[in-house]
């Protein structure tokens, strides 16, 4: 099989509160809503999030299942995504003014030089900001 035509689409996770959630990846992390379908047969809403346009960019998919009332259970095999930025000292100290849950402040990674830091999305997910001048 010739693979040299596949390509990354997004990554789909599920979140409790829809509108916080697509407050949270397009003010704090400059996305656009790039495209939203409700499905009011299956109950659920797919709204996709992203730097681009879906046919050269991989995003990401905001699930919402209109019936779930409890916090999603993010399990212990994911692990986070990854999101390069310019300068992390000033996107984290904007977001944490923000109220931005930042558990793992800016600085070099463990064994390397790389500068990392991790926040969290209002459900929990870790996303990992890489500085890259």
């Amino acid at each position: 099989m010739d693979t040299s035509k596949f390509r990354f689409l997004h990554t789909m996770i599920r979140v409790l509160d829809l509108d916080r959630s697509i407050d949270f990846y397009t003010r704090h992390l400059g996305m656009q809503v790039l495209r939203r379908s409700d499905y009011p047969e299956g109950k659920f809403t797919n709204v996709f999030v992203g730097y681009g346009d879906e046919n050269a960019n991989a995003v990401i998919e905001l699930t919402y299942n209109w019936d779930q009332e409890t916090p999603y259970e993010l399990g212990s095999g994911f692990g986070h995504l990854a999101l390069a930025v310019p300068d992390i000292y000033a996107a984290c100290d904007a977001m944490e003014k923000e109220g931005v849950s930042i558990p793992r402040k800016p600085g070099p990674m463990k064994h390397g030089t790389t500068v990392i830091a991790f926040i969290e999305d209002p459900d929990g997910y870790k996303i990992e900001l890489i500085e890259r001048k």
